[in-house]
């Protein structure tokens, strides 16, 4: 054994730092998970999703996401994408559905996701994906940032890329509650307290100005939830009666206290188990 210390501590860095990531098989799956400790990108065979044919009362952002990735899968110019508004209203059902809907194009097209928290991670993932031939849209839902938060730093790189620039091959989605990615409240404080107002959150919220698509999500109404669940019926095949499954329908948003996507799809799920009806 050597008695150099700093041969020593060079020795013992080396063995802390993680070997380089191999590019997995890119051919195995057309969506993957971004994971670390160690870092991975973990395929996934079956992406739970639905038809973006039954994605009702946001057909404007429907066709302005789905032309958007078509583009990019084609190989054309495209922007990086932000998601926000109403709770349940399709955001991350949408991304899911446009890339199948791509993919069932025939046009090759791979999908990525990777939590806010592992957002600076991001560089390492970025250099993983530029090396490949394949074009990948990096998928992270519900992001948003906290007073604190730093993250968003990490977020410059894939909206951004920095010297580099973003890899040609990688477009950046993103869903969140708020539009400017933080809660609005916290900005009026912040510009309230600073001593320059009009520079206190610039660098936060001219974040989601990076975005090249804004695509706004808002409530629905009566008609669009009940046209949700007809979709749901048709494509599933369970048959009911029309004014008996209205009249359960407004029952059952109304003991739920709102009206969404997600509470039109829970109630036919409900719906679906009582008459026996298996979605699998």
């Amino acid at each position: 054994m050597t008695s150099d210390p700093m041969i020593r501590i060079a020795e013992a860095l080396e063995r802390m730092a993680p070997a380089p990531l191999e590019a997995p098989d890119f051919n195995v799956a057309d969506a993957y998970v971004w994971q670390t400790e160690p870092d991975a990108l973990v395929p996934v065979k079956k992406v739970a999703r639905v038809d973006i044919s039954l994605l009702v009362g946001i057909n404007r952002s429907r066709d302005t996401l789905l032309e958007n990735t078509r583009q990019f899968a084609k190989g054309f110019a495209a922007n990086n994408a932000l998601l926000w508004g109403a709770r349940g209203m399709g955001k991350s059902s949408l991304v899911k559905a446009a890339h199948a809907a791509v993919v069932a194009e025939g046009t090759p097209l791979k999908i990525v996701e990777m939590q806010r928290e592992d957002l600076p991670t991001v560089a390492r993932l970025l250099n993983l994906l530029r090396t490949s031939e394949h074009r990948f849209l990096l998928f992270c839902d519900d992001l948003s940032f906290s007073h604190d938060d730093q993250h968003y730093k990490s977020l410059k790189a894939v909206l951004d890329g920095g010297i580099e620039g973003r890899p040609e091959n990688v477009l950046f989605y993103a869903t969140s509650n708020r539009r400017h990615l933080m809660p609005r409240d916290m900005i009026e404080n912040e510009r309230s307290s600073a001593i320059n107002p009009s520079e206190a959150t610039e660098e936060k919220v001219s974040l989601s100005d990076r975005f090249g698509l804004w695509l706004g999500f808002h409530p629905c109404s009566q008609d669009e939830y009940l046209a949700m669940i007809d979709g749901y019926c048709a494509e599933y095949g369970v048959e009911v009666d029309a004014e008996t499954l209205r009249a359960e329908a407004i029952e059952w948003q109304a003991t739920r206290g709102s009206r969404s996507g997600r509470v039109a799809w829970q109630f036919f799920m409900n719906l679906a188990g009582r008459k026996g009806v298996s979605l699998g």
